[in-house]
This record gives C-alpha cells, structure tokens and sequence, in this order.
C-alpha cells in the first residue's frame, strides 16, 4: 500500500508540475494562480477519492486475512461447533470479498474518468485483481482440505463458485478494456498516404478539376501507416506537390541523392492534426 502511495503522490506532482507549465504569462498574476489552484485542488480531490477507495478496499483485505487466520486456528481446535464457526467465518469472507469486487470496479471506472492519466494505476488495479484472486485460491484450498477430512459445507462450494465467476468476469471486463483502449490508440494513430501522377490519382477519383478527395475515391489505393512509425515518405519524384492540408512547420521537403523528393515528418501529431489522409501530387 506504501507503494501506492509513493506513486500517485508522484503522478498528482507530475501532474501538478504540468498544469504550471502550461500556465501562459499574464500580466493578471493572482488570476494565474488562482486559475492554477482551481486545477490543484481539483486533482487534489480526484486523487483522494482515489485513495480512498484503495484504502476501502485495502481495509476489505485486511479482514479477509483475519477471517482467514480465524478459519486455520477453527480447523486445527477441538471445538465442538467447529462447522457453524466455519461457516460463519466463510459467510464474512464472501461478503467482504464481494465488496471488494465492486470496489475495485469503482476505483477502474474512477481512474477512467479522472483528469490524471498515469499507467501506474492499471498496474494497481491489475495487483488488487491478483489479490482478490489470491483470496479465493485460498478458498478452494480451503474447500479441497475439508474434502479429504470428509466436512463437508454447502456455503463454501457456493462461495467458491459464485466467487470464482466474479473474479473471471472482472478479470475478463479488465481484459476488454485494455484491447479497447489499444483498439482506440492503434485508431488514432492511423493514417492513409498516397502519391501519382494526374492521370493515376484521376483514375482513383482522387483527383477532380484540381480538388482531392472530393468524392468517392478509392481508399484501397491508399498506403495505411502508423504516424508514431513512418516519419519519412520516398515520393520518388524530382516534382512534388502536396494537395492536403498539413501545417507546413510540421514536415520538410529534402531531396535523396538521385535529387528525388523524401517527405520528412518532424512533428506527427501535428502533420496528421488537420487531415488523416495525405495526397501527393507527383510528375
């Protein structure tokens, strides 16, 4: 838990850092730093939601642990009610780590939808899964020993089953979102290029009376590329023209050594900002 705290004080400072830098130069100062503290303690606040619900959660482990100890001390007594206490230890065991399933869901959709962006906390969250995981292996090993000491408890083949799905589920929506989100991250990323001559660009509807992409153009003629890869474009030709619209600051026409046009991108998110697709007129 200390190392959670370690690194989301350093996110909430990374953060906090961030928002200074960008923070233009007025001549208004006390609006600067009172705009300045708004962004602060409004990070401030969605951190210590944050950290509350991992403090809930880690408060829901801790008793997990404790009924557990109880269950070890319960199964090598001589106590007569032995299965009632089993039972009723079991019975806290499976609401806490209930509650701890759907907190854990809550503290996922909180980082989601907070203003910090940081890997660090799928890596937490990913750790409270294993934990909760760890618990019900626990439980089945639970259940395997008292099999072969012939007790047998109907709540613990339900808990370990019900509990078992849970977990599955959980770790199958982390899953899912993870495949989302690079699904989305490879989607952003894409862009389409293409170079011809008149002729080969008109024959693709790409080219019209001086105008591109203007209509049904053929996409299947364009080159798909990861803008975070390709930074330089070969356009083989001594006579180029760009016909989409890219900040000019953002890309630099050099010549190779046969004096032949290489389209170097410097600034990607930039370049691709205004337009995904890019068109080369070339002779």
């Amino acid at each position: 838990m200390r190392k959670i705290f370690s690194i989301l004080a350093f996110v909430m400072l990374l953060a906090s850092c961030q928002e200074k830098k960008n923070v233009p130069v007025i001549e208004n100062r006390d609006s600067v730093r009172d705009s300045l503290q708004q962004v602060i303690d409004f990070k401030d606040r969605e951190i210590n939601d944050i950290l509350g619900t991992m403090n809930e959660i880690q408060e829901g482990f801790r008793l997990i642990n404790a009924a557990e100890g109880r269950m070890s001390i319960i199964k090598s007594g001589e106590a007569t009610n032995k299965t009632e206490q089993m039972r009723e230890n079991i019975r806290s065991i499976t609401e806490m780590m209930e509650h701890n399933r759907e907190l854990i869901a809550k503290l996922r959709q909180q980082v989601r939808e907070s203003s910090v962006r940081s890997d660090q906390f799928k890596t937490v969250i990913d750790n409270l899964v294993q934990q909760l995981e760890d618990n019900d292996a626990n439980l089945q090993k639970l259940q395997t020993e008292l099999q072969e000491k012939d007790i047998h408890i109907a709540e613990l083949d339900q808990t370990v089953a019900s509990l078992s799905s849970s977990i599955a589920s959980l770790k199958e929506e982390s899953s899912n979102k993870s495949e989302t989100i690079i699904a989305q991250d490879k989607q952003i990323n894409t862009a389409w290029y293409v170079f011809g001559t008149k002729k080969e660009l008109q024959s693709q509807n790409i080219y019209e009376k001086g105008r591109v992409l203007q209509s049904n153009f053929n996409k299947n003629y364009f080159t798909k590329i990861d803008i975070r890869i390709v930074k330089e474009i070969k356009l083989y030709s001594k006579s180029v023209k760009i016909m989409t619209a890219h900040p000019t600051s953002s890309y630099q026409l050099i010549q190779d050594a046969n004096k032949q046009y290489v389209l170097r991108i410097n600034n990607p998110q930039n370049f691709w900002s205004t337009s995904k697709y890019l068109v080369v007129l070339v002779k």
